[in-house]
């Protein structure tokens, strides 16, 4: 479905599953049918178990929250430009900069011991990137070592709490009994998988973006107010995340078109967010657009709940880079830059700059 309207009216509407236990859910990457066994918290089941779950989780991602975490994610991304300009005049972006500062932020907030961020931040790029056969194994195994990890620092910290959302959701949820540690366990890999890696792809082909159109990125840097609606912009203009896959449970007609029971559904957020019906000149990138109305975090129910970290965390890199960084640039031409490949995230594998 490309449509706007059309795919607003689709992602609410109960009678679509996430559910990829259903063996009529379309599979877009040979690493979902590993996950036919098992229901991926939040983002893999339907309601009423989808929405216990995210009130569970959702106030640890609340405005107030996020914007406490704010001077802490700047000391992150200040520190890793120091570190890059210490190095010398050149970098490559992902590795030193879009990667790390995601995964920092996303430890700090779930309350993980800082100094495994790059354990986590090498397996979580195996679970969402992805594409083939054999990759999907890799995937799995990642998944896998990341969900013990958590499930035994959850064991550790039901008798040591400590502070971060984590330790609340143990506090609040698990001595409670409102949750087991298996389930617990499987949230947190979760969170902090898609904490990891979607930000981290934002933020490269972001940069990317704005280098790419310098008139933009002029604007922006002469006026940094623009940058909340700058980025909802670069959301809307990249969509990242492309596919949502559905399958109807009930014959659902929407746009004159019947979809059966048991069809698999794929909404196309980028389409949507490209539709001309929505928003004027849609192939363009105008930092100036109001863009709120974008729909690369989703719509309805599943609508992402780490939205407002993703947000400070692309405002504070965009911030931080290119007024630290004035002269950034890209190190080689935009035609060699290497994109990520089908049916995962997009992004780019690496992004050479200089200073």
């Amino acid at each position: 479905m490309a449509g706007n309207t059309e795919g607003r009216a689709l992602l609410p509407d109960p009678r679509l599953s996430v559910d990829v236990r259903n063996p009529d859910f379309p599979l877009m990457a040979p690493r979902i049918e590993a996950q036919r066994q098992r229901a991926t918290p939040l983002i893999g089941v339907d309601d009423p178990e989808h929405a216990r779950q995210r009130r569970m989780s959702i106030p640890g991602f609340g405005i107030r929250r996020i914007n406490a975490l704010r001077p802490e994610i700047e000391k992150i991304a200040d520190t890793l430009i120091d570190n890059m300009t210490a190095q010398g005049s050149s970098a490559d972006l992902v590795a030193d900069f879009a990667l790390p500062l995601p995964s920092k932020a996303i430890c700090l907030l779930l309350g993980i011991p800082y100094e495994d961020h790059d354990y986590f931040a090498e397996r979580s790029r195996h679970v969402l990137s992805s594409s083939g056969e054999e990759q999907a194994a890799q995937a799995q195994q990642a998944f896998g070592e990341i969900l013990q990890y958590l499930y035994d620092l959850i064991g550790e910290r039901e008798a040591d709490p400590r502070d971060g959302l984590l330790d609340e959701l143990i506090t609040q949820r698990l001595l409670e009994g409102a949750v087991d540690r298996n389930e617990l366990a499987m949230i947190a890999t979760v969170l902090l998988v898609s904490g990891h890696e979607t930000t981290a792809n934002m933020i490269g082909i972001s940069v990317l973006t704005l280098l790419e159109h310098p008139e933009q990125l002029a604007e922006l840097r002469a006026d940094p107010a623009l940058l909340p609606g700058a980025v909802d912009e670069l959301f809307r203009f990249t969509s990242i995340g492309d596919t949502l896959p559905r399958v109807a449970t009930e014959d659902i007609e929407v746009g004159g078109q019947l979809i059966k029971a048991g069809e698999g559904v794929i909404v196309s957020n980028m389409l949507m967010n490209r539709d001309p019906s929505a928003f004027e000149n849609p192939d363009q990138l105008d930092i100036r657009r109001a863009a709120g109305r974008h729909v690369a975090f989703g719509f309805g129910i599943h609508q992402c709940i780490g939205q407002n970290l993703a947000r400070a965390e692309m405002e504070i890199a965009l911030n931080r880079l290119f007024s630290r960084l004035p002269n950034l640039r890209l190190a080689i031409p935009a035609s060699e830059v290497r994109g990520k490949p089908a049916f995962v995230l997009q992004g780019v594998e690496e992004l050479p700059v200089t200073w």
